[in-house]
């Protein structure tokens, strides 16, 4: 299965937030959309970064003040992201390795079409898995 199948499924928006916000107004928008990251852009198809949680508590952590900072100073600039091409199971071992639970997801130019945390695709992966499973059993209770 590819990414493609997943927004297709769950959809293509995506909540972004100006890197020049404040880190205050990225809490209110990651409460409101019930999201555990977004990615950083100034017109919601380039991408500048990303910001999770994790950079929220690290920052916190080091004893920042940084509810009035921008956003641009607690995201990740390195961000990964993938084609709508690619394989879930590549994706999933992507995310593994490099312990990420959100990648941006781009078109062929590079601009953002979507985002896919780790649950939807484990989702998928299980959805697959239960297709699988029930095709199995009509073939082992029906012979074929």
């Amino acid at each position: 299965m590819k990414i493609s199948s997943i927004l297709a499924e769950k959809g293509t928006e995506v909540v972004t937030v100006s890197p020049d916000h404040s880190v205050q107004s990225l809490l209110a928008l990651l409460a409101q959309h019930k999201v555990g990251a977004l990615v950083v852009s100034v017109d919601s198809t380039t991408i500048a970064g990303i910001v999770s949680e994790r950079d929220i508590v690290r920052a916190l952590s080091a004893g920042a003040s940084i509810l009035a900072e921008p956003v641009s100073t607690i995201m990740t600039s390195e961000v990964f992201v993938s084609p709508t091409d690619t394989n879930i199971d590549e994706l999933m071992t992507v995310m593994t390795a490099q312990r990420i639970r959100h990648i941006p997801i781009t078109s062929d130019d590079g601009l953002l079409v979507g985002i896919v945390s780790i649950g939807d695709l484990v989702k998928a992966r299980l959805g697959e898995l239960e297709t699988e499973k029930a095709a199995l059993l009509e073939y082992i209770t029906n012979g074929g």
